[in-house]
C-alpha cells in the first residue's frame, strides 16, 4: 500500500461518519470534529464518493476547517428514488443547496467544491440560491463531457446498467476499469484502492448512475448564469484543475475561468483528481485562498 493510501485511511479513521438529513433520505458523509470558523463542503464526481477526499481531512482539519464530505443521492452509502431524472445537476443542485443551508445554520461560513460531475452539481446549487462564503469548481467542465473515451464509456455502459442486476452493475464497471486502464495514472493505483472503486461503484444505485450519465453526456452550458450568480452575490470563486487533466481540456476549463472572471489555478503532479494524486500541493493552494475569501469584510 502506498503512502498516498495510508494517509487516506488515516484521515477516514479520524474523520466521523454521519447521516445529513435530505429530502431524498440520509446522506453519507465524513465529517471532522476538531473545532473550527468555517466549513468545507466537499462534493464528489460520477462513480466517487466522499472517501476520495480522504487524503484532505486531517489537513483540513489542521488549518482550522471544519470538512464535510458526503455521497451524493444515489452514491455509494447514499440512497435514492428510482427516477433517472433525480440525478441530474439541477435537482442534486438543490439537494445540496439544502445541505449548505443546514450547515451553516448558527452562522457559520460555508464553502462549497465541486469535484468532475459534482462541479455541474455544486454550480446548479449556487444557482439555487445556496448561501455559500466561496466556490471552486475542480477538474470540471462548462457544459458535458466533450469527446473522448470518458464519454464513450458512458454510452457503453448504459445498456449494462439498465440490466438492474448486480451481474449488470459489475459489468459496466468491468467497461470503465478497461478506460482507466488507458490512463496512466491507473498503474500507480493499489489493488487495494482497485478493490474499492470496484465495491463502491457495484454499491451505487444503477439509476442514479443512469442519470448522472446522462448529464454528463447532455448538460448545458450555464457558465453566464453562474457568473451573475457569483456577481450578484459577491461570491468568490476559482477554477482548480490538475495539469494533466484528461475529462475537461485545461484550455476549456482556463477559457471557464476567464468568462467567470476568476482566478485560474493548476495543480502540478496531478491529472483529473487532485485530491488523491497530489493532495499536499492542492491543500497549499486552496488554503490561502479561502482564508482570503474568508477574511473579506
Amino acid at each position: 500500500m502506498t503512502e498516498e493510501d495510508r494517509r487516506g485511511q488515516l484521515a477516514a479513521h479520524s474523520a466521523s461518519r454521519v447521516d445529513l438529513d435530505g429530502r431524498y433520505g440520509p446522506i453519507a458523509a465524513l465529517r471532522t470534529t476538531a473545532p473550527s470558523d468555517a466549513t468545507v463542503l466537499l462534493v464528489p464526481g460520477y462513480t466517487g464518493s466522499k472517501e476520495d477526499f480522504a487524503p484532505l481531512l486531517d489537513g483540513l482539519a489542521e488549518a482550522g476547517f471544519e470538512a464535510v464530505a458526503i455521497d451524493l443521492p444515489g452514491q455509494y452509502e447514499s440512497g435514492g428514488p428510482e427516477d433517472e431524472t433525480a440525478y441530474l445537476p439541477a435537482a442534486l443542485g438543490e439537494v445540496v443547496a439544502e445541505l449548505v443551508t443546514a450547515l451553516g445554520e448558527g452562522g457559520k461560513p460555508v464553502l462549497l467544491l465541486g469535484h468532475s460531475f459534482g462541479g455541474l452539481v455544486v454550480r446548479a446549487a449556487v444557482l439555487a440560491g445556496a448561501p455559500i462564503a466561496g466556490l471552486v469548481l475542480m477538474d470540471t467542465g462548462p457544459r458535458h463531457l466533450p469527446d473522448g473515451a470518458r464519454r464513450a464509456a458512458l454510452g457503453i455502459g448504459e445498456p449494462l446498467l439498465r440490466e438492474g442486476t448486480p451481474e449488470g452493475l459489475a459489468a459496466a464497471y468491468a467497461v470503465r476499469e478497461e478506460v482507466s486502464a488507458k490512463f496512466e495514472a491507473w498503474a500507480k493505483v493499489s489493488p487495494a484502492l482497485k478493490d474499492f472503486y470496484r465495491h463502491r461503484f457495484t454499491a451505487s444505485s444503477a439509476p442514479g448512475l443512469l442519470g448522472m450519465a446522462t448529464a454528463l453526456r447532455t448538460e448545458p452550458d450555464r457558465v453566464s448564469e453562474l457568473a451573475d450568480a457569483l456577481r450578484r452575490g459577491g461570491t468568490p470563486c476559482a477554477v482548480v484543475t490538475g495539469e494533466g487533466d484528461d475529462a475537461w481540456s485545461v484550455p476549456e476549463q482556463q477559457d471557464m475561468a476567464r468568462r467567470l472572471d476568476v482566478p485560474f489555478l493548476s495543480i502540478p503532479g496531478s491529472a483529473h483528481s487532485p485530491n488523491t494524486e497530489n493532495p499536499a500541493a492542492l491543500l497549499a493552494t486552496l488554503l490561502p485562498l479561502w482564508r482570503t475569501w474568508l477574511a473579506r469584510p
